[in-house]
């Protein structure tokens, strides 16, 4: 338990020089909760710096990301990291589109290019599985593409004939990167997913 702590506090403090105050107060806190023998508040000190750093990792996963999608600018207004540490995991959010945003929940418009990025997502495992079946190649509603080496899943969600609408989900160790793209063909998803950083993306949330 000791050999384990002390790694894990290594680890928090080689992060710490760009930590935000909060994470250093928990830090701080873990120390003295384990010199006192209190583990239990030791834990969740630890698991409060564990929160802290997924939200400064998912600001630094922002800074990342293309200011522009094709011809759609980012919306900085709603660009937002957000949830906990745990099964789950954090989302990290941008959206793009050059119209004026009325209100937060019209923020969402045909128009809008949604890019979102989920730590231990739980839909990793069935992308990975679709991913891996040979027959894929078959299906005119699902195409396995290739975005920077990493294997992605192109489907289409909705829509017929001449409007049908498509996602883009490439799995990034146990984070999914959803790609939507609403009144845009399967070839500018692509050009769009090729302008994201997903191996310096990676190397952040591994």
């Amino acid at each position: 338990m000791k050999k384990i702590f002390i790694a894990i506090i290594t680890l928090f403090i080689a992060v710490a020089v760009n930590a935000q105050q909060s994470f250093n107060k928990h830090l701080a806190e873990a120390r003295a909760a384990y010199a006192a023998g209190k583990l239990d508040d030791t834990r969740f000190a630890m698991q409060q710096m564990m929160q802290n750093l997924d939200s400064i990792t998912g600001t630094e996963v922002l800074k990342l990301l293309p200011k522009q999608m094709l011809d759609q600018k980012t919306r900085d207004k709603m660009d937002n990291v957000s949830g906990a540490s745990g099964f789950f995991g954090v989302l990290i959010h941008r959206e793009y589109n050059n119209e004026p945003m009325k209100n937060v929940v019209d923020s969402v418009t045909d128009k809008t290019i949604e890019l979102d990025i989920i730590s231990n997502s739980p839909l990793v495992g069935t992308i990975n599985g679709l991913l891996s079946l040979p027959f894929m190649g078959n299906n005119p509603d699902m195409k396995i593409v290739k975005i920077s080496g990493y294997k992605a899943l192109l489907q289409k969600t909705s829509g017929d004939g001449d409007k049908p609408e498509f996602e883009m989900q490439l799995p990034l160790n146990n984070a999914l990167v959803t790609l939507k793209a609403p009144g845009r063909t399967q070839d500018e998803l692509i050009k769009m997913a090729n302008t994201i950083p997903v191996s310096e993306i990676a190397k952040l949330i591994q």
